[in-house]
C-alpha cells in the first residue's frame, strides 16, 4: 500500500505570517534591496526572511543573482495564494473591528488610471474626509485595469475599486460617481492631424489604424459598435497616449488627460464633436459578504464628496 503524502506545512505561526509578508513585499517590490527599503530591514535581514520560507515550503521560490530578480513556477503560486491568504487575514482584522466598533487595520482602494486630472473626480476630497474619520487605518491605493480591479474586489484583495461602468455583476454593488469625456486624438505626424476633419465620418475613419485598450471597457464597446478596427493595442492609458503619439494611431482618451499634449502640439483631437463618447466612474465594493466598516466608511466618504461637487 503507497504511503500517504506527508503534509509539508502544519499550523500557520505568526513567523510563518511574517515570512509570507516579506515575501509578498519582495515579489510587489521586484527585489530584495527594494524590498528591504520599503519594509525598512536591511537586505540580510529579507534574504534570510526568504531563504526560510523557502525552507519551511521545501521549494524554491525566486532566482536572484546577476540575471536580476524572478519568481520561479512555484513562486507565482505562492505568490498568489500569499495575496489572498493576507487579505483574508486583513478581512478578519476588519471584522473584528467592525464587532467592536472601532475603524483599523488596512484599507485597499484601486482605480483606473488617469483619474486625478479628471476636475470632475472628488477622489482626493474623498480621502480627506476618510483620512478625519478613520484616522488609524493605514490607506492602499493601486492603480490596474478595469478587470484586475473587478477580480481583486470579488476575490477580496480590494475593499473598494473605481472604474469605468461597463457591465454589471451580481458580485458587486456599484454606486457612480462622476463623468468622463473621451474624445478621439491623433499625433502630430498623422496625415489628420492638419487637416480639416469636418467632412469625416466613422466609415471614413475605417481607412486609419486605431489603438485601443485590449479588454472588455467602454473603450472596446465603442470601437466594436462603429467597428474601428483595432491595430494596437494598450492596456492603460498612457499605453494608448504613447501609440497615438507615434503618429501610426488614432486612440480614444480622457479629454483632461489629453489637454496637456494638446497645449503641446504633440496630439489634437479629431472632429471632437462628433468623435466622442462619455462614461461614468463607479464605485464598486463586494456584496457578499458584507463589506467592512472600513470599505463601507469610504465608500459614503466618496459619495459625499461627489455629491458636493
Amino acid at each position: 500500500m503507497k504511503a500517504k503524502a506527508k503534509a509539508v506545512l502544519g499550523q500557520l505561526s505568526d513567523m510563518d505570517f511574517r515570512l509570507l509578508q516579506v515575501f509578498k513585499s519582495v515579489a510587489d517590490c521586484g527585489g530584495m534591496a527594494a524590498a528591504g527599503l520599503e519594509l525598512n530591514i536591511g537586505i540580510s535581514t529579507v534574504s534570510r526572511h526568504v531563504k526560510d520560507l523557502e525552507t519551511r515550503l521545501q521549494m524554491t521560490l525566486c532566482s536572484r543573482g546577476r540575471g536580476g530578480f524572478a519568481l520561479t513556477a512555484e513562486g507565482e503560486r505562492i505568490y498568489q495564494e500569499t495575496q489572498r491568504l493576507l487579505a483574508s487575514a486583513d478581512a478578519f482584522r476588519a471584522s473584528v473591528d467592525d464587532i467592536h466598533q472601532r475603524m483599523g487595520g488596512q484599507l485597499h482602494v484601486a482605480v483606473f488610471d488617469k483619474t486625478a486630472s479628471n476636475p470632475a473626480a472628488k477622489i482626493s476630497e474623498a480621502i480627506a474626509l476618510f483620512a478625519e474619520q478613520a484616522p488609524d487605518v493605514a490607506l492602499n491605493f493601486h492603480v490596474a485595469t478595469i478587470n484586475m480591479i473587478e477580480r481583486g474586489v470579488i476575490d477580496g484583495q480590494f475593499q473598494v475599486g473605481i472604474i469605468p461602468e461597463h457591465r454589471s455583476s451580481d458580485s458587486l454593488l456599484y454606486d457612480r460617481l462622476f463623468g468622463e469625456t473621451m474624445l478621439l486624438y491623433c499625433g502630430a505626424r498623422h496625415p489628420l492631424f492638419g487637416q480639416d476633419n469636418s467632412a469625416l465620418d466613422w466609415d471614413s475613419l475605417r481607412r486609419h489604424q486605431f489603438a485601443g485598450l485590449g479588454y472588455h471597457s467602454p473603450n472596446m464597446e465603442i470601437s466594436q459598435q462603429v467597428r474601428l478596427p483595432r491595430k494596437a493595442t494598450g492596456f492603460d492609458q498612457e499605453s494608448i497616449a504613447t501609440l497615438i503619439l507615434s503618429g501610426c494611431f488614432l486612440g480614444f482618451l480622457p479629454d483632461h488627460y489629453a489637454r496637456g499634449f494638446v497645449a503641446d502640439g504633440t496630439m489634437r483631437a479629431v472632429h471632437p464633436q462628433r468623435f466622442r463618447y462619455d462614461c461614468d466612474f463607479v464605485a464598486i465594493l463586494r456584496g457578499s459578504p458584507r463589506p467592512s466598516r472600513i470599505a463601507s466608511a469610504f465608500r459614503e466618504c466618496l459619495l459625499v464628496a461627489h455629491r458636493r461637487g
